[in-house]
């Protein structure tokens, strides 16, 4: 860890002096390509870290720097508007500008579409099996109820594990959720389903709900792991970092071909805002069991009521 903080302070040290060596002339462009750099060296290092900090607090900081690029971009473009000579600024050069600007548009769009649709998709996926789950418990409960008086421990058990569970993810914390996947909730899980298993059924009526019981156990558990895969984002890095490369080169054309005064700035603050929004929207959808947005435990607590009656 030492040495990964000491390799990755250097490249944050190196990175700004080559900035700073390339952009002297103009203070815009060097705060522009520190920028730049300086957000795509987080981003990517946000891949190959652990995630053990509070998801919120990332999305913030990425959603930030998604603004910090998309509106320097645009002020970059205002700046350099007012410096280009005029022939750079011909019809037939704003034309050709534009028509590959609208190309790394549509490009953009299409991967902001995509990148939404996924995280939407991450988000109801996981709703939909915290639901799923929630009423597989209540079979169980009821299995175990059926099956006699002897299970009434074991029912309680249940209902001690569940409503631990609801806590922790109501918490929405990453290092509660963690929790979830140490070797105590998994012993305490195994120690459950033995003793389901370690049942003595009397007559064929107890066997048949004997081997209900431990077909419902397994559905709970396979549940349980595949929400916990499902906790951290899936939006690959790489393609984020690209994005915000392109909506920068879109706004950095923006700039360029537009007078600059209040209305204008104002209109690029709202778009970066709209912008960085959308992703701290994608990253939050990303990870359904923690941060600000986040799937309801209201099933979940539902279900409580209804066990152990």
């Amino acid at each position: 860890m030492l040495t990964y903080a000491h390799g990755h302070q250097q490249s944050r040290l190196a990175g700004p002096a080559k900035v700073r060596a390339w952009t002297t002339s103009t203070t815009a462009k060097e705060t522009a390509c520190w920028t730049t750099v300086a957000g795509a060296e987080y981003l990517q290092a946000q891949h190959a870290r652990p995630q053990m900090e509070d998801p919120r607090v990332d999305h913030l900081v990425i959603a930030s720097i998604v603004f910090a690029c998309v509106f320097g971009s645009g002020l970059l473009g205002l700046y350099l508007r007012e410096r280009l000579p005029a022939h750079h600024l011909s019809d037939d050069s704003i034309g050709v500008v534009k028509l590959a600007t609208g190309l790394i548009a549509t490009m953009a769009a299409l991967v902001l579409g995509l990148l939404i649709s996924s995280a939407k998709s991450s988000f109801d996926t996981a709703n939909g099996e915290l639901v799923q789950n929630a009423a597989t418990v209540i079979q169980l409960d009821r299995v175990l109820a059926k099956y006699g008086p002897e299970t009434q421990e074991i029912r309680a058990s249940l209902k001690r594990n569940y409503a631990g569970a609801i806590q922790i993810l109501a918490s929405g914390d990453a290092a509660q959720l963690a929790k979830l996947n140490n070797s105590e909730t998994i012993n305490r899980s195994e120690d459950f389903e033995r003793r389901v298993d370690e049942l003595t059924p009397s007559n064929d009526t107890q066997r048949g709900l004997k081997a209900r019981a431990l077909q419902l156990v397994d559905q709970v558990s396979a549940a349980r792991w595949l929400a916990l895969l499902q906790a951290r984002g899936s939006i690959p890095t790489p393609l984020l970092v690209v994005l915000v490369a392109w909506l920068s080169i879109i706004f950095g054309a923006f700039g360029l071909f537009t007078p600059r005064n209040g209305t204008v700035v104002a209109a690029m603050v709202l778009c970066a805002l709209s912008t960085s929004g959308a992703i701290f929207m994608i990253q939050e959808m990303s990870t359904p069991l923690s941060g600000t947005v986040r799937v309801s435990v209201a099933p979940m607590r539902d279900t409580l009521g209804r066990l152990d009656q």
